[in-house]
């Protein structure tokens, strides 16, 4: 039973992971947009973490390097990619967001190209051969989208992707200045909610606290609380199994993001969707690394909606 136990593990933060997506498509679809979400996923999750860092008899660093560390992350993990996508997830089915997920290795690999931390062969390239291909399957068949849907909304997507490959090649480069994933994600957080305040203010995006709780702040709060848990499981995973069979968390998240948006959402997909993503699971298959930093990429984590 023991020996199982990573196995579920796997599935179960794969599943968690998943649910992130189809709720996203739920948080914005009364209205509320990327600056109110990202805040408030920021907060949520960064208490969540920061109970779970103070529960394990530690604090979180505020020297000059942590906090830089901390502001990186904020910025190429969180409000960025926040933005992308939650825009994108008001124009895509949320199925076809989660396939898009899977470009992530394939963006990682020619930046840990241009700063020397890898090498290109026949395999990986033919994987990102096979990335582009699905993304173009996605983009050209007119039948591909949903009627009325702009393919630019692909590329808004794809740039939440090429922050998380930036990100995690960056803390795979230069490390974590000593500080475990969860107190990394904490102090992330809790500046991407410090700089995201005033953007929602400015904006007019703010979401106020308001009972009943709607769809939306529900989804919000639900993909927090999953989010938490999966990152955690994340980290033991990598801890009790080692990062490479951690990774194949990746493969879950596209799956269970793709099934969840069926079941829930009621979305449907045509062939063209279905042929993208056997080529873009191909790609990743080919082009994944053989090692993973501890801040697991946006394919594994989603940031909480978005």
């Amino acid at each position: 039973m023991i020996r199982l136990l990573p196995f579920a593990t796997l599935v179960v933060t794969g599943a968690a992971w998943g649910a992130t997506q189809p709720l996203a498509k739920i948080a914005v679809s009364e209205g509320y947009r990327h600056f109110g979400l990202i805040f408030w996923q920021t907060v949520l999750v960064g208490l969540l973490l920061g109970a779970l860092t103070l529960l394990k008899g530690k604090r979180l660093p505020l020297h000059i390097p942590a906090l830089r560390l901390y502001l990186f992350i904020a910025i190429v993990g969180t409000v960025v990619p926040g933005i992308a996508s939650y825009q994108a997830a008001v124009h895509l089915p949320s199925g076809v967001l989660s396939i898009l997920l899977s470009s992530v290795p394939m963006f990682a690999l020619p930046i840990a190209l241009a700063l020397g931390t890898d090498r290109l062969s026949v395999a990986r390239l033919t994987g990102l051969l096979l990335g582009l291909g699905g993304v173009a399957l996605l983009v050209l068949p007119e039948a591909s989208l949903p009627a009325g849907t702009e393919a630019v909304w692909i590329a808004i997507a794809l740039i939440a992707s090429a922050c998380y490959a930036l990100e995690g090649n960056m803390v795979a480069k230069w490390g974590t200045q000593g500080l475990d994933a969860v107190q990394v994600l904490t102090g992330a957080s809790v500046l991407g909610a410090v700089l995201s305040l005033p953007l929602a203010l400015a904006s007019g995006q703010f979401i106020g606290p308001a009972l009943p709780l709607g769809a939306p702040d529900k989804a919000v709060i639900a993909s927090a609380v999953l989010h938490g848990f999966a990152y955690s499981a994340y980290v033991w995973l990598v801890g009790r199994a080692g990062a490479v069979f951690a990774a194949q968390v990746s493969y879950l998240v596209t799956l269970f993001g793709i099934t969840w948006a069926m079941l829930f959402l009621s979305e449907a997909y045509t062939g063209w969707v279905w042929a993208a993503l056997i080529l873009m699971m191909a790609g990743m298959a080919l082009v994944q690394p053989q090692r993973k930093p501890l801040v697991p990429d946006r394919a594994s984590r989603q940031n909480a909606v978005g």
